[in-house]
């Protein structure tokens, strides 16, 4: 039986703003000698600009671990267990965790951190921009059963960024088999991050899932929150509460303050 969103999240449709880490340990982008207490700061910094602003609940992820992979190296969760055990003090919202693109690392990591949910691929098979993506949905489930992590929430990207489906599966042949194998909820993103979700494909997702929430996942912003939040379920967002809109770019205040007043308007 799926996790009831309102057993994560006050807000009726939440709203989830992102919480970009500097990248990893063994990263490209990584600094050799970082500051940490420099790199704290600024995760500090991004959690409080969005508390401060209403958001519903904080997603951590290695967003700057370019180029991404399929599979993570221990260190990865290690880091991002670390910079949310810093911030853990200040958090007042339900949070969750996405290690791209690793389901079982994203798993153990928001076991190991408190998280409350994981978004992820974790069905399905796709021609991705980083190889195939072929998640192993019943490894998935037993990952966060051997953890006792059964009230984590998965959440499963059905139209995930840089990849297509194979096979020419549809987006209702995906969110059926999604609810199927009982996640808790389905994302729909658009081809990168920042870039606009595909509404035919909300409406498909939404039309077929009749059980579990569907999230708009990528390039929800102020002036559009309002029509997205008439189909679907909750939305998570990161570029658009960017400075400048710019999603490796630190949080905005003002920004969040704006999209999460007119997702107010539209609840």
């Amino acid at each position: 039986m799926a996790i009831p969103l309102n057993s994560i999240f006050k807000a009726k449709k939440p709203i989830i703003g992102m919480v970009h880490l500097p990248a990893s340990p063994g990263q490209p982008q990584a600094k050799s000698a970082p500051d940490i207490k420099q790199i704290i700061a600024g995760v500090k910094s991004d959690v409080k600009a969005l508390q401060d602003g209403g958001i519903d609940g904080l997603l951590f992820c290695n967003e700057s671990d370019l180029p991404y992979t399929t599979k993570l190296s221990s260190e990865v969760g290690a880091w991002t267990t670390f910079l949310v055990g810093a911030v853990y003090d200040q958090i007042n919202k339900p949070y969750g965790v996405n290690l791209l693109w690793d389901p079982i690392a994203s798993i153990e990591a928001a076991a190991g951190c408190g998280a409350s949910f994981v978004r992820e691929v974790m069905c399905g098979s796709f021609a991705s921009d980083m190889g195939l993506l072929a998640p192993d949905p019943a490894i998935v489930a037993q990952t966060r059963t051997r953890l006792k992590a059964d009230h984590i929430a998965l959440f499963t990207n059905i139209v995930p960024e840089f990849a297509s489906a194979i096979e020419n599966r549809t987006v209702q042949q995906r969110a059926k088999a999604a609810e199927f194998f009982g996640f808790d909820a389905m994302l729909i993103s658009g081809p990168a991050a920042g870039v606009p979700y595909s509404e035919s494909d909300l409406l498909a997702a939404k039309s077929t899932a009749k059980n579990i929430p569907v999230f708009a996942n990528t390039g929800v912003n102020a002036q559009n929150v309002a029509k997205t939040l008439e189909v679907a379920d909750g939305v998570i967002s990161g570029s658009a509460m960017k400075i400048d809109g710019k999603t490796f770019n630190s949080v905005d205040p003002k920004r969040v303050i704006e999209l999460v007043k007119a997702a107010d308007k539209a609840r």
